[in-house]
């Protein structure tokens, strides 16, 4: 099986972000939604839109974001709109926030724990998607990536309950640890077939806090940043930024690898691999 190619810069720069997009030789075409995570209020490690203003800009997207599922300032649309402005997404971008006027159904193929996917309804309106992800620790998913910002990220506050809870909201906070992990890589796939091929990923390994950016009160990064890294391969992608944290020579390290095992967190990759929304096996290319 061929691996897939996954592209590795250690200079984290607006630039750089280009730079590597660029290696994938990729062609967004048409409209072109760019996810982002908007960042929770009061968190403090989440990538500024300022850093994502060159790339956006270059792929002359649109900045897609949904709402949340819990307590905060980004599960209702007047209150997550307000955000988005007070965080400066609407200083520098278009932005979309794809669940204000609805959501969708995505058909959930050979789900163990789906069959529906809900995703914002304005996804519709995109020809093709820039995943721009925040690699870093998650308290529930062990990490959060590409993988969890194309199922989590992508959904409706209804859908995140959905995957959540496994199929069932009433329980988003008390299913079975590992079907939610599923659910989540079971909802990746639902976009990966709905984008197929026109969908591009980049991974920024920075701000190595254990908690997500989803968090009001995060720890602060545990270790130094890494780089930023660039697939078509979400698995491949993830899997790689987890390798080079259990590969690092950073003393940190120890406390974000126990947030990753604590949370059984490889096994969202280990679905992924498993229904086919990429391939584990990967070469990475430095530059």
């Amino acid at each position: 099986m061929k691996k897939s190619k996954v592209y590795f810069t250690r200079n984290i720069t607006s630039n750089n972000v280009v730079e590597i997009f660029d290696k994938l030789n990729m062609k967004l075409e048409g409209n072109v939604g760019v996810k982002v995570h908007s960042g929770e209020k009061g968190n403090q490690n989440f990538l500024k839109p300022i850093f994502w203003k060159d790339i956006v800009n270059y792929v002359n997207g649109t900045v897609i974001e949904c709402n949340t599922a819990y307590d905060g300032e980004r599960n209702e649309t007047n209150k997550h709109l307000k955000l988005l402005d007070d965080h400066k997404w609407t200083t520098y971008f278009n932005v979309d926030l794809l669940d204000r006027d609805g959501q969708i159904e995505l058909d959930v193929k050979n789900g163990k724990h789906l069959t529906k996917n809900y995703v914002g309804k304005n996804l519709e309106k995109y020809d093709s998607l820039l995943i721009l992800s925040h690699f870093k620790g998650h308290p529930m998913g062990g990490y959060g990536g590409a993988l969890k910002n194309i199922s989590i990220g992508l959904a409706s506050g209804y859908g995140k309950a959905i995957i959540h809870g496994a199929g069932d909201p009433e329980k988003i906070w008390t299913a079975d640890h590992d079907s939610f992990l599923e659910s989540m890589a079971e909802a990746a796939k639902t976009i990966i077939d709905y984008r197929k091929d026109k969908i591009a990923f980049i991974n920024v390994v920075a701000n190595l806090s254990v908690d997500c950016d989803c968090c009001a009160k995060a720890e602060d990064p545990c270790m130094k940043d890494i780089g930023i890294l660039a697939s078509d391969d979400p698995v491949a992608l993830d899997q790689a930024c987890i390798d080079l944290i259990y590969n690092s020579n950073d003393e940190g390290k120890e406390h974000f690898i126990e947030r990753i095992e604590s949370r059984n967190g490889i096994h969202t990759i280990e679905y992924a691999n498993k229904l086919g929304v990429g391939s584990r096996e990967y070469e990475l290319i430095e530059f």
